[in-house]
């Protein structure tokens, strides 16, 4: 299972940066600019998450945020964007203890990065690349709430 997951980790380096741009993480210039297109926002805004968070479901979502889903490598343990396949990035990941970030953008909008990925930066499309399934994507978004800080 080790030998496993390092295998994954080191993959899923590799892909993120074939994916990302040429650069070493460089912080957002905006990191409360919205990556859902201009046309598209106000309809995803509208949807709702189709799970009840409880917390069986944010321990599901960690799994998936720490496995599964890769998004460790990238955003980091703690959700600060600051993992090592992050450090290949340019803009750098979203800081997901951000405050400001999470009030500003809302469960479906990081739905759709996760499904369509976000264009001009390192994120992949998870569930078009079947890497995850819309519920799991659900889950891992329950999770990654958690790390929000109310501090500013």
């Amino acid at each position: 299972m080790r030998g496993k997951r390092l295998v994954m980790t080191v993959c899923s380096i590799v892909a993120v940066a074939l994916w990302s741009t040429a650069g070493w993480a460089a912080p957002e210039a905006d990191p409360l600019k919205p990556r859902v297109p201009d046309a598209e926002r106000a309809d995803v805004r509208k949807m709702k998450s189709p799970i009840t968070v409880t917390p069986e479901i944010i321990a599901k979502g960690k799994e998936l945020y720490e496995g599964k889903g890769t998004c460790i490598n990238c955003h980091g343990e703690t959700g600060a964007g600051d993992g090592p396949g992050g450090m290949l990035l340019s803009p750098g990941p979203r800081n997901f203890t951000n405050c400001k970030f999470h009030k500003k953008r809302n469960d479906a909008e990081l739905h759709w990065i996760i499904k369509n990925g976000s264009p001009g930066t390192g994120m992949p499309a998870l569930i078009k690349g079947g890497v995850i399934t819309e519920e799991e994507a659900w889950m891992t978004i329950a999770y990654e709430r958690t790390f929000w800080k109310d501090n500013e």
